[in-house]
């Protein structure tokens, strides 16, 4: 059996209101999506079991390698319905995503084992979005209320509670979240096979040449930029102090222009996205 969908409103505290697919609206930035998509999978995919269900899966539809423009689609309309979505939209997206990850299962006698509907893997992918998401806010626009981080982290759940992962995984309060990355992210390696999927996916081997040659070095710099210190190492990454203030400035360039936008562009590729899972659900159309 699945687990039930977690309601916005089943949370372990009082002392803050919590969020709700209207009001999380404030807090998110449609570019954090095309930012950290990429160094955000090297983070998921830094577990070993996600990153071989994902390698060896034989859904080559969903497959980035070979049609990036709808695995692009596909999951950010899963982070527009978790976080923006109804519960309606959440349980259709879910079940549409279940359809494509029944065969994700390792073989008999494979190196390494996984499963799709794992909760305790789909766990760690929720804790590499949040974290992502969190990052990325962080530096744009600063630190947050901190009873405004906390209401923010518990709908967070609803990044792993759209699929498997059952409410009661998810760390109980903000810092007991940090506690489980820091802990977990300190257990993460990255195999050379791992490495090599990373490098194509960071210089943009899925796309035609002239897109590698003109976007590829950037690309490698905000991924680089964006990963821990650890996976950095793990993928044999340099990154300097110098480094690190230019990304600062360029992500300071890109706030003061984002964050003043109308929220019709500012939520952007979100909005747009879970838009079009609901004209494909109402078309009949395949949503994943």
């Amino acid at each position: 059996m699945t687990a039930p969908l977690r309601k916005a409103d089943e949370y372990p505290f009082a002392d803050f209101e919590p969020l709700t697919p209207e009001t999380v609206r404030a807090h998110l930035d449609g570019i954090g999506a095309f930012l950290g998509g990429a160094a955000n999978v090297v983070m998921q995919l830094s577990l070993k079991p996600v990153a071989y269900g994902v390698m060896d899966s034989d859904v080559d539809s969903g497959k980035v390698t070979l049609h990036p423009i709808k695995r692009l689609r596909t999951t950010i309309t899963y982070l527009a319905v978790a976080l923006l979505g109804t519960e309606d939209d959440r349980r259709d997206y879910r079940e549409a995503v279940n359809t494509s990850h029944r065969s994700i299962h390792s073989k008999p006698g494979a190196e390494v084992k996984y499963n799709a509907f794992d909760p305790k893997l789909q766990l760690w992918v929720a804790a590499c979005l949040f974290w992502g998401f969190d990052d990325i806010y962080h530096r744009m626009r600063g630190p947050m209320d901190p009873d405004v981080a906390e209401a923010f982290y518990q709908y967070g759940a609803r990044l792993g509670t759209t699929l498997q992962m059952r409410p009661e995984m998810w760390p109980p309060t903000r810092d007991a979240f940090y506690e489980y990355w820091e802990d977990n992210l300190a257990t993460k390696t990255i195999d050379d096979r791992t490495r090599t999927y990373f490098n194509d996916l960071v210089d943009l081997k899925m796309l035609p040449w002239p897109l590698q040659i003109t976007l590829g070095g950037l690309h490698r710099f905000i991924v680089t930029a964006l990963l821990p210190a650890h996976l950095r190492t793990e993928m044999n990454m340099s990154w300097s102090a110098r480094d690190e203030r230019i990304f600062a400035g360029f992500l300071r360039l890109i706030s003061a222009v984002w964050t003043r936008m109308p929220d019709v562009i500012r939520l952007f590729p979100f909005n747009f996205y879970l838009a079009d899972m609901r004209l494909r659900r109402r078309f009949r159309r395949p949503l994943v």
